[in-house]
């Protein structure tokens, strides 16, 4: 017989960008929250302030294996994200996308647990339609050095919806775009850290191509809000769902609105392009707003704001 009433509820990469910031806001919502990450990418010091909170626990686990918890639900987002990390053992992470997925899903099935999976908008690959919508099944290099990240997402999706059919596991699936925002690792890679960081200090910004290439950068708040939504949404509602700010900006105009924010006297420098890197990345959420009446609030330049600040006291520590 349980005692409490509070939503028992597992973050796996809760010491990441984004799971930080989704604990803080369950925490905040009056759930019990456990923490799971090994680390690799994550980090202590984003969850330093929810220790103290006696309805936060952490534990240092690797979802690679088994982890056998009682729990009411599971958003799983444990994986590197950017491409300098799951690129640094790209064994490991498709390891992390689809042994996890196979443990946490049979974590979820044994207790009957509902479960969101943090996807991606790699799923898509180079897209070849703009705006990508949920119906699209991508354009993927299956043996590139994105691939590890890419195929392991597409695989994760796959046994979703095989345990939903198979085993009737309440599952949620989330393909997210780039988010951004304070907690992001200073040299994880991702344009918009990578760019605020030089700027900041004084150093060249570098762009790989020429610049042209789009991006939709979502607010971090906007997509907890929408990860909240998606998991409290009907039983029905599996996904997979796009969640992004489908405002589409290159990446030399974002370049420019950084500089120009920072106060930089930064200049732009122009590298080669990486292999498989995709030249245009927007979502279509009209089906998040119509199933879910959600759309980003926080517009570039306040997000913006907001993390450069972070990053300027960060770069003082």
């Amino acid at each position: 017989m349980r005692i409490s009433n509070r939503k028992r509820v597992m973050v796996t990469g809760g010491a990441g960008f984004l799971g930080s910031h989704l604990c803080e806001r369950l925490i905040n919502e009056g759930c019990d929250v456990l923490c799971v990450d090994n680390f690799y990418s994550g980090t202590k010091d984003n969850i330093a302030h929810l220790v103290s909170n006696p309805y936060f626990e952490m534990i240092r686990h690797d979802v690679t294996f088994p982890l056998y918890v009682e729990v009411d639900e599971i958003y799983n987002l444990a994986c590197p994200a950017s491409p300098i990390h799951y690129q640094r053992d790209p064994v490991q992470t498709t390891k992390t996308s689809v042994h996890g997925a196979i443990n946490m899903l049979g974590l979820a099935k044994r207790v009957k647990a509902k479960i969101l999976q943090a996807s991606t908008s790699e799923v898509y690959g180079d897209p070849e339609i703009h705006p990508q919508t949920e119906d699209y099944w991508g354009h993927v290099n299956p043996i590139g050095i994105r691939a590890c990240y890419d195929e392991g997402k597409r695989c994760a999706e796959t046994l979703f919806f095989d345990y939903y059919r198979q085993h009737n596991v309440e599952i949620k699936v989330v393909r997210i775009f780039n988010t951004y925002g304070p907690r992001m690792h200073p040299n994880d890679g991702r344009v918009v850290s990578n760019f605020i960081v030089q700027a900041l200090s004084g150093k060249d910004i570098t762009i790989y191509g020429g610049g042209t290439q789009t991006r939709s950068f979502c607010y971090v708040d906007d997509l907890i809000d929408g990860f909240i939504k998606m998991m409290g949404s009907n039983e029905e509602v599996t996904g997979p769902i796009n969640m992004g700010n489908p405002a589409e900006f290159t990446i030399k105009q974002l370049a420019e609105i950084i500089i120009e924010m920072s106060g930089s006297k930064s200049k732009l420098v122009f590298m080669p392009l990486p292999q498989d890197d995709p030249k245009q990345r927007q979502p279509d959420i009209t089906y998040a707003n119509q199933t879910l009446s959600w759309i980003p609030q926080v517009k570039l330049e306040q997000g913006l704001a907001k993390t450069i600040d972070y990053f300027r006291k960060f770069l003082l520590l």
